[in-house]
């Protein structure tokens, strides 16, 4: 399993010793803040300091940012920001961007083809600009309450390098359909997973198997799938009893195969 532990940029240096001591595989995220100052010493610096070599991905900035805006130059700021990421992920060799959709229906008044006209544009223009790096771009779904909209974008853009980060926990909170309804129409799509759980009373981040969301009929999906698993919880214990019952889930994913 390639199991990655998402961490924001700027928390990297104050957990560095467990990152190492584990061997962390890691998500960063950049957010604009990160993007303003950062420059490209600080990456070489970044990569001196993870010298055990770890696979690592990104997840894009998110505020305030519109990948389907109506207004040319939301969506121009939104660009220049995707495309900085971009350059990141050649610095360090990134094997995914995780983006978020910018979809939420009621900023569309329900008009999905209005903000699908706009995502497709928008995206277009990142998979043209990520064309000389070995990377894949997916989607994740975050008040979505089903996965109409998500769908419709991967069958506009239709590329093996475009794809969706399923996020275990914003379906749990904001679904208004059944997982089965979400993953009969993603699967074929999904690229990678962002695991944590909650409640469904607040985007808790809880570790795998301590909310209600159903984790053996995700894998019971996915079992056949080669996709990136992104841990998403916010304390180092939580991210290590995660990997561990992860592990757990994936030797019982063995056995269906």
């Amino acid at each position: 399993m390639k199991i990655h532990v998402h961490i924001p940029y700027n928390k990297i240096n104050a957990y560095l010793t467990k990152i190492k001591q584990y061997k962390l595989n890691l998500e960063i995220y950049f957010n604009s803040d990160i993007l303003d100052t950062l420059k490209s010493e600080d990456i070489t610096r970044l990569l001196e300091a993870l010298d055990y070599k770890p696979s690592l991905s990104i997840h894009a900035p998110f505020m305030d940012l519109s990948p389907g805006a109506l207004d040319s130059k939301v969506r121009a700021v939104t660009i220049e920001r995707f495309t900085h990421i971009l350059e990141i992920a050649g610095m360090i060799s990134g094997s995914h961007i995780v983006f978020h959709s910018g979809y939420e229906k009621w900023n569309y008044n329900h008009k999905i083809d209005v903000w699908l006209e706009k995502s497709i544009q928008t995206w277009k223009s990142i998979i043209e600009a990520s064309q000389h790096l070995d990377v894949k771009i997916a989607i994740e779904n975050i008040f979505e309450d089903n996965p109409q909209n998500l769908k419709l974008l991967m069958q506009e853009i239709s590329s093996d390098r475009f794809g969706i980060c399923f996020d275990t926990g914003h379906c749990n909170i904001f679904s208004s359909v059944s997982l089965d309804e979400w993953l009969i129409a993603l699967e074929p799509y999904i690229l990678e997973l962002h695991l944590h759980d909650n409640d469904r009373k607040s985007d808790a981040h809880f570790p795998i198997g301590e909310g209600s969301f159903d984790f053996d009929k995700l894998f019971s999906y996915i079992r056949k799938k080669d996709c990136l698993y992104t841990i998403e919880t916010h304390s180092p214990d939580m991210v290590i009893k995660s990997i561990e019952r992860l592990r757990v889930l994936g030797e019982n994913l063995k056995s269906l195969l």
